[in-house]
C-alpha cells in the first residue's frame, strides 16, 4: 500500500505497515490454521517422532498429526495466549539445553514503557527469545522482533514468526530507491511502536557475529534516524526518545560454533563467497534451540538517553557496554589462553568438544570463543591510554 504525498502513518497499526508488521489478535486463528495444515511441518513432526513409520505410511500419520496440532492450539485466540505457550517452551528449552540462565538488569525497567533493545547477535531465534523470556518473567511486555525476510522460507515459518510479534526487515530489496523506501518504512514502524509503548528488539548488526566479534553497524543506527529526520529532529534529540537499552548476550557454548567455522572457512577459500542452502537459516534456528549452550547470561543496561551527536558515538557506547558485560565463561578464557583459573574439568570439557571437530576448523572455533576476551582487553587498553 502506498501513501499519498500528504499523508503519513499515525500509528504502527496503520495499513501502510501491513506487509511488514506482526499479526494481530484477529489473525491468530488464521495463522495457526496455516501452521497446522503445512505439509512441511506435518512431515517434520512425523520424521522426528516416528522415524520408522514416516517412510512406510506418512499419508496415514499426517491427518493424525494435523488433528493433534489443531487440538493443541484450539484454545489460542490472542498473541498473549500464544506467547504463554512460547514461555512454557522456553522453560523446557532452558531446562533441557542449558546449565542455567542469568537475567541481569531487567528488574530496573518500567512497565508501560517502550524500549529499543539492541543486543549482540549470536543465535537467530534465541537472542530475542531470551530477552522476551526475561521480560515475561519480570511482568513486562515482550518485544516486537526485527527479522530479515531471508527467514521467511515457507508459510509456516512466516506464520510462526508473525505470531511471535516479528516484523520484517526487507533485506532482499536491491535498487537504492526501493531500499531507502523500505528502510524509511522500517524506521517509522520502530519509532511509532516505541512511542506507543511497544518495545522492539533488533540486533546490533545484520547477521550473526560468526567470528565472535560483536560490533554495532553504524548503518543500523542511521536507519533509526530516518523517521527522526521526517520529524525534523536531530540525531541526538531523536535518539534520546527511543529508550535504547543495550544488551550483552553470552553463551558459554555456541550450538552453531562448528557451522559458523565452516562458513568462515568456505568464505576464506572462495574470496568471501559462501553458498547458503535454501533451508539453512531454518536449520540453524532448530540447531540453536536444541543444541547445548552451557551457561547463559542476558545482561540489560540502563536506557541510553543523552550525549550522542552522531551514530558513531552511539555505536561506541553500545559496543563498550556489550564488551564490558559479556560474561567470560571458561570457554572464552581457555580459547584466549587465559586458563590459569579454569578448573581441570572445565578445560577437559572444552577440549573434548574441540576434539570432535575437524582439525582444520579448530583454530577458527577457538578464535570465535576468544574474541570477546580480546575485545575487552582492547577496551581496557584504550581506557588506560
Amino acid at each position: 500500500m502506498a501513501l499519498s504525498a500528504d499523508r503519513k502513518p499515525l500509528t504502527s497499526a496503520d495499513p501502510y505497515f501491513d506487509d511488514i508488521r506482526p499479526c494481530t489478535d484477529a489473525e491468530v486463528r488464521s495463522e495457526l490454521s496455516k501452521i497446522c495444515r503445512d505439509q512441511t511441518v506435518l512431515q517434520g513432526i512425523i520424521n522426528f517422532r516416528y522415524p520408522l513409520l514416516s517412510k512406510l505410511c506418512p499419508f496415514i500419520l499426517k491427518p493424525v498429526v494435523r488433528s493433534y496440532l489443531t487440538k493443541r492450539t484450539d484454545n489460542i485466540h490472542t498473541i498473549a495466549q500464544f506467547q504463554d505457550r512460547v514461555a512454557n517452551f522456553m522453560e523446557h528449552t532452558i531446562a533441557a539445553t542449558t546449565d542455567g540462565v542469568d537475567f541481569i538488569g531487567f528488574d530496573k525497567l518500567e512497565k508501560g514503557t517502550g524500549y529499543l533493545f539492541i543486543s549482540n547477535h549470536r543465535d537467530i531465534s534465541l537472542d530475542p527469545a531470551f530477552i522476551d523470556f526475561a521480560l515475561y518473567k519480570h511482568g513486562l511486555d515482550t518485544v516486537r522482533i526485527a527479522i530479515g525476510d531471508n527467514l521467511l522460507k515457507n508459510q509456516a515459518a512466516t506464520s510462526l514468526m508473525r505470531l511471535n510479534k516479528s516484523f520484517i526487515v526487507q533485506r532482499s530489496v536491491e535498487s537504492p530507491r526501493e531500499k531507502l523506501k523500505a528502510l524509511t518504512k522500517l524506521s517509522t514502524y520502530i519509532g511509532l511502536s516505541i512511542h506507543e509503548g511497544h518495545s522492539v528488539w533488533i540486533a546490533q548488526r545484520e547477521g550473526r557475529a560468526k567470528d565472535g566479534d560483536d560490533r554495532t553497524e553504524v548503518s543500523v543506527l542511521k536507519m533509526f534516524h530516518l523517521y527522526g529526520r521526517q520529524l525534523k529532529l536531530s540525531f541526538k534529540d531523536y535518539i534520546a526518545g527511543l529508550n535504547i537499552v543495550p544488551v550483552a548476550i553470552s553463551y558459554e557454548y555456541d550450538p552453531a560454533d562448528l557451522a559458523k567455522a565452516r562458513e568462515l572457512d568456505e568464505k576464506a577459500r572462495n574470496n568471501g563467497v559462501y553458498r547458503k542452502g535454501s533451508m539453512e537459516d531454518l536449520l540453524s534456528i532448530a540447531g540453536g534451540i536444541k543444541g547445548y549452550k552451557g551457561r547463559v547470561t542476558i545482561h540489560a543496561g540502563s536506557p541510553l538517553k543523552d550525549g550522542f551527536e552522531t551514530p558513531e558515538d552511539l555505536a561506541a557506547v553500545i559496543d563498550r557496554f556489550i564488551w564490558e558485560h559479556y560474561r567470560m565463561y571458561p570457554t572464552a578464557l581457555i580459547a584466549a589462553g587465559q586458563s590459569a583459573d579454569v578448573s581441570a574439568a572445565e578445560q577437559a570439557k572444552f577440549e573434548q568438544r574441540l576434539a570432535q571437530y575437524p582439525q582444520e576448523l579448530r583454530a577458527r572455533v577457538l578464535a570465535m570463543y576468544a574474541k570477546p576476551y580480546e575485545n575487552l582487553q582492547t577496551l581496557k587498553k584504550s581506557s588506560a591510554d
